[in-house]
């Protein structure tokens, strides 16, 4: 995760995200997290957190998180990640994932444009509230 944050100079406090952890993997309401896998050493992780929401009539998830270690991208494993949450998203119910992604990161967006992800026609929001 310290290296996925470092890519755009998010800050990163090993300890808070310790603590976060914690309270996502006992709060099974909260989410689900995966490792990726190649030839059996770890090359990434993603995230789900889920949401309940009347609009889309039901639980929805925000992929919060997908990271790929450089030296294993273009390798097809990121599409293969899309691939798996589409599947894992039936089983879970979910009614849409939402995703955010940075405007400079082109090969992202490209990978989940042709995994069938859309531009939503709406503004992302935030309120900071601590």
């Amino acid at each position: 995760m310290k290296e996925f944050y470092a890519i755009d100079n998010y800050p990163f406090d090993s300890a808070k995200t310790t603590n976060l952890w914690k309270e996502f993997i006992e709060n099974d309401h909260r989410g689900k997290a995966w490792l990726i896998y190649r030839q059996e050493q770890v090359v990434g992780y993603l995230i789900l957190t889920f949401v309940f929401s009347f609009e889309y009539q039901g639980k929805i998830a925000f992929l919060d998180e997908l990271f790929v270690i450089e030296r294993a991208r273009g390798k097809g494993i990121g599409s293969k990640a899309i691939d798996f949450i589409k599947a894992e998203s039936h089983k879970l119910s979910l009614k849409l994932i939402y995703l955010e992604v940075e405007p400079h990161n082109t090969k992202a967006q490209k990978l989940y444009l042709a995994s069938g992800f859309e531009m939503h026609n709406r503004k992302l929001m935030r309120l900071k509230t601590d």
